[in-house]
């Protein structure tokens, strides 16, 4: 595995044009050796084209596309770099062994299928074929596949769908320990929290360029505003509407007796409640990553 400072990927000024269809806009973006760098957007936001091009799969129309200080294909062609995809690649009748095998002996270089097996999770599962795998142990599978040429960097697209709790913690601690030996890794999600809580770094795109790169506290401070939560009783329409003019107020939303209120002057918001209405339960929380998304790209998660 490559151990330099040299980035793991480099794009710079990377456009990419579908006839008059401008899919991704000018994306400038380094990934350092050991990070893990969740990528993330809406759909139609670039992420696949930007992928597809890291892996060498299409080429941009302007700009530079490098993997560990070469040509993306080469780099793929050297076994530097290996990817998790979602659905596909899998031999239902084969255990799960012989499909890691199997692709072992594609490698001119390769790590023991026993270790792999052991890294991913699936060691127990050696002997099970494949069709009697779960979605989960499906992409558990996937990533010990991927792990088999040692790659400096992973790709991974959806890595934990399917996985139950316990699955998912077991399968970032793995990514984890091999981060810390100095791999990159590059992952898609849907699951917000996910990105937020085990990556190093997040990089939103959203119509085909970054609107935001930091750590999860940095992208969630980008969010102006606080949420505020309370317990109203029989709320009514004027009493909303009242909330609604309160100075600074984005969005209010009401369940049952359950009110909450998206603002920027949280104190302004609970001043009101507690003193011009019978609301109690009154709480003021930082907004979340999914706030985060939906003000910083305008669509939700």
């Amino acid at each position: 595995m490559t151990t330099n400072t040299t980035p793991a990927v480099r794009l710079a000024g990377v456009t990419k044009d579908f006839g008059a269809v401008r899919a991704v806009r000018g994306i400038d973006l380094d990934l350092h050796p050991g990070e893990i760098v969740a990528f993330l957007g809406p759909n139609g936001a670039g992420k696949t084209t930007t992928i597809d091009m890291v892996l060498g799969l299409s080429r941009p129309t302007s700009g530079s596309v490098e993997v560990l200080g070469m040509d993306p294909r080469k780099a793929i062609a050297r076994g530097l770099v290996s990817a998790v995809m979602q659905t596909g690649g899998l031999l239902k009748d084969l255990t799960v062994r012989e499909t890691v095998a199997y692709t072992a002996s594609l490698f001119a270089d390769s790590r023991p299928v026993d270790e792999v097996l052991e890294r991913a999770g699936i060691g127990e599962l050696a002997a099970r074929k494949v069709g009697k795998c779960s979605g989960g142990e499906q992409q558990r599978l996937r990533f010990a596949m991927a792990l088999l040429s040692d790659p400096a960097l992973l790709l991974l697209d959806e890595p934990t769908t399917g996985m139950d709790v316990e699955g998912r913690r077991a399968f970032w601690s793995a990514i984890r320990d091999d981060a810390q030996s100095g791999r990159t890794v590059m992952f898609a999600t849907h699951y917000l929290e996910e990105a937020d809580q085990y990556a190093d770094r997040i990089v939103l795109i959203s119509k085909g360029q970054v609107v935001a790169d930091g750590t999860g506290p940095q992208i969630r401070a980008l969010a102006s505003g606080r949420t505020i939560r309370a317990w109203l009783p029989s709320p009514t329409q004027e009493t909303v509407d009242a909330i609604t003019a309160v100075g600074g107020v984005d969005h209010v939303e009401v369940r049952g007796e359950s009110v909450t209120i998206h603002a920027k002057d949280s104190d302004a918001v609970a001043r009101y409640l507690l003193t011009e209405t019978p609301a109690r339960d009154v709480e003021i929380t930082a907004k979340g990553i999914e706030e985060a998304f939906l003000s910083l790209t305008g669509e939700p998660a």
